[in-house]
């Protein structure tokens, strides 16, 4: 039997790094793990996506897009952590998943 590393299974169904495809997948993976961040810290304080839709003024479904990693951008990420009380936080995407934010 033979044993593959992540990073070949990736490259072999996906694409080698630094093709478009890969890219898309990369960056797809970093948005999913954005928003699962932006939920649980939301369900650790005991928000509603209504509750911090209003924090942050916006609507609840933008905050449901958000945390299904969709039309995530710099600005609305660093809003819904302020809402959230962060003061400051480092996103390290490679370690994203992983450790918790906060």
């Amino acid at each position: 039997m033979k044993l593959y590393t992540h990073d070949q299974i990736l490259d072999e169904t996906i694409g080698k790094e630094g093709t478009p495809r890969r890219e898309k997948f990369d960056s797809d993976i970093q948005d999913f793990l954005i928003g699962e961040t932006i939920k649980r810290t939301r369900l650790s304080l005991h928000l509603t996506q209504r509750e911090l839709g209003e924090r942050m003024g916006v609507q609840e479904s933008r905050v449901s897009k958000m945390e299904s990693g969709k039309n995530l951008n710099y600005s609305a990420i660093v809003r819904a952590f302020k809402a959230m009380g962060a003061e400051t936080a480092t996103l390290d995407l490679g370690n994203l998943g992983k450790v918790p934010l906060w």
